[in-house]
């Protein structure tokens, strides 16, 4: 599933200043905080959305007609969509704080729809606002809060601390057959540290997280007594989830990644990050097996690696000493992923779909 990375952004005194009054109720009380526009720019182009979220106190009565609040809003509205800066929803409770409206911020009456969403990324979504009770309500959401205005941050430090947020994953699996936790980090090159009870197999992993670049904490428990087939599966399976999972929405990656020689053995690797997956190996071993592995789970593992990282692998693959050929299979995909796994290489999806 798709996750979604939303930032809840408050109104009055985030996008725009607020005014001793606390009512922009004309327009010549209109003012955009300083870098507001530069920074929602470089947090969309990063595959965030923005879901607006206001208290308006009063809103609809004698004291703030509705009038005089449609015409200022509607123009900051159209300021920002002329720079790209649209919002999914706008969600304004006009409430006064003695109603104790379950609506009103900091309670989360306006943004239930997206706690029981799935979809909502919750370790990158966010709230932003400038009083405490925006804090609150990021904290009754289970989400990080930004403080931005005298008393807090300003929105070039807001957008950059987002933006600089690891991308990771954590995988537990387990079946009547093994037991896996797996964790990584594809913005941190270290720790390695994997346990599988194949030597072989833990030094092969390991090539393709420190290739690729990323940080892999794999522990297995598998039913060795009776081959190493599923402990070399589910540990696929379950790298292949946790990447997923790092990746989120994809946006901002390099999503392609190329090739790898390995003394005699030459293993050329494509890998694409595309969402679908496909696996293909060209290229036969001399021996059955080398270091307890055999050689015919060496394509499993990475038939089952893209079907839950949901990506396509192939491998061409020469030589003639075993180890080195499957050691240049793992090492090659490794250095293919590191620049497929890398972000901030484009702006927004990289597909013409608009999604991976």
């Amino acid at each position: 599933m798709s996750q979604r990375k939303i930032l809840f952004l408050d109104r009055d005194g985030c996008l725009i200043e607020e005014p001793a009054d606390e009512q922009v109720d004309a327009f010549d009380k209109l003012r955009l905080m300083p870098g507001v526009i530069p920074a929602l720019v470089s947090l969309r182009q990063a595959g965030f959305r923005f879901v607006m979220v206001s208290n308006q106190d009063g809103l609809g009565t004698e004291a703030f007609p509705q009038k005089d609040f449609e015409g200022p809003h509607k123009l900051l509205l159209q300021i920002l969509a002329s720079q790209g800066i649209e919002f999914d929803a706008i969600h304004i409770d006009p409430s006064l704080p003695e109603a104790h409206s379950p609506r009103r911020k900091p309670g989360v009456g306006m943004v239930l729809d997206y706690l029981r969403d799935p979809a909502l990324d919750r370790t990158h979504s966010a709230v932003i606002g400038d009083r405490e009770t925006d804090l609150e309500l990021a904290a009754n959401m289970g989400l990080r809060g930004f403080r931005v205005g005298p008393e807090g941050q300003d929105w070039t430090s807001v957008a950059q601390a987002i933006l600089a947020t690891p991308r990771t994953g954590r995988v537990e699996r387990s079946t009547a057959e093994t037991g896996i936790r797996v964790a990584v980090n594809l913005d941190a090159p270290r720790p390695i540290a994997i346990q599988t009870g194949i030597g072989f197999f833990d030094h092969m992993l390991e090539q393709i997280a420190a290739h690729a670049g990323f940080s892999l904490d794999l522990a297995c428990a598998g039913d060795l007594h009776v081959d190493e087939h599923h402990t070399v599966e589910d540990c696929a399976l379950a790298l292949g989830s946790a990447l997923d999972q790092a990746l989120s929405d994809r946006t901002g990656i390099g999503r392609y990644g190329f090739v790898l020689p390995m003394d005699e053995s030459l293993a050329r690797v494509a890998v694409d990050l595309s969402g679908r997956p496909a696996f293909v190996l060209h290229g036969q071993f001399p021996r059955e097996s080398v270091g307890g592995l055999h050689t015919e789970m060496v394509g499993h593992f990475f038939a089952s690696l893209a079907q839950t990282l949901r990506c396509a692998i192939h491998i061409e693959l020469t030589g003639d000493n075993t180890h080195h050929m499957v050691e240049a299979c793992f090492k090659g995909v490794g250095r293919a992923l590191r620049p497929a796994l890398a972000r901030g290489t484009t702006a927004g999806v990289p597909s013409t779909k608009g999604l991976l």
